[in-house]
């Protein structure tokens, strides 16, 4: 395989922001080793899928993205990285369209191998076991991505063991990133002028189990995670903080009493659901119930003004009847989220959900989904509208052009999107205060009008 002269690599993420933060940590070992970085639309000698596998349709993107780079440039190294290669080795052995697996807990060794490829050829696979995965894989980035927002990890792997999920088995086991290493990290981006930290990891409610023990952790419930949050909030130049998905369990008193003194954190908080079925959420191994759930929404209402509360939903679980169905449903009328991400359930070999009795067919799973998808909506839209007429601080992101004049688009602490009139002034990750005066559908996603 002849491979072009200029060294030029591209790159393709699919899934979560973990992933997206892992890309642009591999393309900083590009970039420091002399490679050009192109993008995916372009013909490079090197093509990185970031895969994921955490559906079906995962799994099948992911094959489908590393033909496709196949198909623009016959001659490149294709590498297929991360969750689906880690999920399916063997079956990514077999695709003549890649030439290198590298697994989870590898992606810090990529340009070495890539670079023993083009010398020695045949089809290295790098795969840790589980069992392996024990230290936290230091990576850093050189830019975020997004202009005015950063994606921070400081958290791998999950203990949990949901009956449905293949992450644990992908991932490893929980591994947390050295709080030194994380603020090292964290005021290098604010200095390149990132105004917004999103702290992310596959678990983050978790970080700190492995430097703690569990029974110290249980303890401790969230306080590595706040002593952290506290530790990146005291960064000059930082104006906002996010937290990536957490777990309902450690919403307690004591940590959003601590958490709200954080005046940097945003009142937006991700608490994954899955089921509002008590019955459900026992199957899916979840170790919480829908009172409980309910009660850290409480807390979280008490000491915010209306936070935004997003949650994830699973529907069509084994086992799961209509008359369970309607318990979700009535659960998240009874919540009255922020907005909902609806997934119907999907199949994974190599969990416990998978050879579960009572599977729901698919058409009954759409028609679930599509009754819930539109729940959502009513509720996101409920939510926004209750903010018209206010004062909002937004954040300034990016230019966009609708119906002829020229709008900036930003977001303001509870992540909702706003759009305001473009001023010779304005620029991007500037803050700004507005007034939010109507609700607009662009491009299928409903947002405030601002002046």
């Amino acid at each position: 395989m002849q491979i072009e002269q200029e060294r030029s690599v591209a790159f393709l993420t699919l899934g979560c922001k973990v992933n997206s933060y892992e890309t642009e940590a591999m393309k900083k070992l590009f970039s420091e080793a002399g490679y050009e970085i192109k993008s995916f639309s372009e013909k490079a000698s090197i093509y990185i899928i970031n895969t994921c596998t955490v559906t079906n349709m995962a799994d099948r993107k992911s094959r489908q993205m590393l033909h496709r780079a196949r198909k623009k440039n016959p001659e490149a190294v294709i590498a297929a990285v991360g969750c689906y290669v880690q999920a399916s080795p063997e079956e990514a052995k077999k695709d003549m369209a890649v030439d290198l697996l590298i697994g989870n807990n590898q992606k810090s060794h990529i340009v070495e191998v890539i670079e023993e490829y083009l010398g020695h050829q045949g089809k290295p696979v790098l795969i840790s076991e589980r069992a392996e995965m024990k230290c936290y894989e230091e990576m850093n980035i050189e830019d975020a991505g997004e202009k005015t927002r950063a994606y921070l990890k400081v958290q791998d792997g999950c203990n949990q063991f949901c009956s449905y999920c293949i992450i644990p088995y992908v991932r490893g086991q929980i591994r947390s990133r050295a709080k030194e290493e994380v603020l090292k990290e964290a005021k290098h981006l604010v200095e390149k002028g990132y105004r917004e930290i999103v702290l992310t990891g596959i678990h983050l409610s978790s970080y700190g189990v492995d430097l703690l023990g569990e029974q110290n952790f249980i303890k401790l419930k969230g306080e590595p995670l706040l002593s952290l949050i506290e530790a990146v909030a005291e960064l000059k130049g930082l104006e906002r903080m996010r937290l990536g998905s957490l777990e309902p369990r450690i919403i307690t008193e004591d940590f959003v009493r601590e958490l709200s003194g954080i005046d940097k954190v945003c009142p937006h908080f991700h608490l994954s659901l899955q089921s509002g079925s008590d019955t459900i959420l026992k199957q899916m191994n979840r170790k919480y119930t829908k009172e409980e759930y309910l009660e850290g929404v409480r807390l979280l209402r008490k000491y915010y003004d209306r936070p935004a509360i997003t949650t994830d939903v699973i529907c069509g679980f084994p086992g799961e009847t209509e008359e369970l169905f309607l318990e979700t449903e009535e659960f998240l009328k009874t919540v009255g989220f922020s907005d909902v991400h609806i997934f119907p359930y999907s199949r994974r070999k190599g969990t416990k959900a998978d050879q579960m009795e009572d599977q729901v067919v698919e058409v009954v799973k759409h028609e679930r989904s599509q009754r819930l998808i539109l729940l959502g909506k009513e509720m996101t839209k409920a939510y926004r509208e209750s903010f018209l007429s206010e004062e909002q601080k937004i954040l300034l992101e990016e230019e966009l052009i609708w119906e002829g004049r020229a709008y900036f688009t930003g977001h303001n602490e509870r992540y909702i999107k706003l759009l305001v009139p473009k001023t010779e002034k304005m620029g991007s990750g500037q803050l700004l205060s507005c007034r939010a005066e109507g609700l607009l559908e662009i491009n299928g996603e409903e947002v405030l009008l601002a002046i």
